[in-house]
């Protein structure tokens, strides 16, 4: 679980990065941008199917 959160805080940090100065960022920054939504994307679904529905 912790070399998961240190993979994730260096691509969040990249993705900052290529936002924040976009020409420091490093040349693969975008396929990191790309892949990082990405995931973001399959993970929030993932989650949304996954969780037990609230009553109500």
């Amino acid at each position: 679980m912790k070399a998961i959160s240190i993979v994730l805080l260096v691509l969040n940090g990249v993705v900052l990065l290529g936002q924040l100065w976009p020409e420091g960022a490093p040349p693969f920054a975008r396929a990191v941008n790309i892949a990082f939504l990405a995931g973001n994307l399959v993970w929030l679904v993932r989650s949304l199917r996954t969780s037990p529905a609230r009553p109500g």
